[in-house]
């Protein structure tokens, strides 16, 4: 499965620019909200989970944090990402895995995730990566779904869609969620998909 899922990526990043994918996004504004209201030093480690060729990093630069990590599952996509960024791609921690199998080199402050953990449909993708992500994380997470309005498929492969109690629940044996908020996404091509954003704080034992 992650042979397949990888040659999935490869092939979508080989093959489509920006303008071409569903997920684009020239600001990702809720998630720099929600980064910033962490209120955690520019020194702070955030890794941003299938970032691909997302330009979340480079307005992580542009505001000074100093500390970032890339993980996507597709090289294409990082080389993408590292090509745009020029020099400044050398600032950055770029990781080619598959979530479900990462392992991480340190634990993070903040994790961010847009778009990556609705693709994970079965019980054990899913608890897989909420093990990785409540070992990992010492802050904050801050991840973003397909709500239950939203579409059934991205990029051709199923996803699972959450409400803001679902996404809670499932995160709830590590982390205590701090806000929610849903928005349209307006693709590319003139589409829209209803995505469900929510921040959490790492559950002190």
């Amino acid at each position: 499965m992650a042979a397949e899922n990888k040659n999935h990526w490869e092939n979508v990043y080989e093959q489509k620019g920006p303008s071409e994918v569903s997920w684009t996004q020239e600001s990702p504004q809720t998630s720099l909200d929600f980064i910033n209201g962490f209120g955690v030093d520019k020194s702070a480690s955030i890794i941003d989970i299938g970032g691909g060729d997302s330009k979340l990093v480079d307005y992580l630069l542009d505001a000074g944090y100093e500390n970032i990590t890339v993980l996507d599952i597709s090289s294409k996509a990082l080389d993408k990402a590292k090509a745009r960024l020029g020099e400044k791609a050398a600032k950055v921690k770029w990781i080619v895995s598959d979530i479900t199998e990462f392992d991480p080199p340190t634990s993070y402050d903040i994790w961010h995730d847009r778009a990556t953990f609705h693709f994970l449909t079965t019980p054990s993708q899913i608890e897989k990566y909420l093990h990785i992500a409540g070992e990992n994380v010492k802050g904050f997470l801050s991840i973003g779904t397909f709500s239950e309005n939203g579409p059934e498929k991205c990029s051709g492969l199923f996803i699972k869609k959450y409400s803001e109690d679902e996404l809670s629940s499932a995160l709830n044996k590590y982390f205590d969620k701090l806000e929610c908020r849903k928005e349209d996404h307006i693709t590319p091509f003139g589409t829209s998909q209803n995505f469900l954003f929510c921040s959490f704080q790492r559950r002190r034992n």
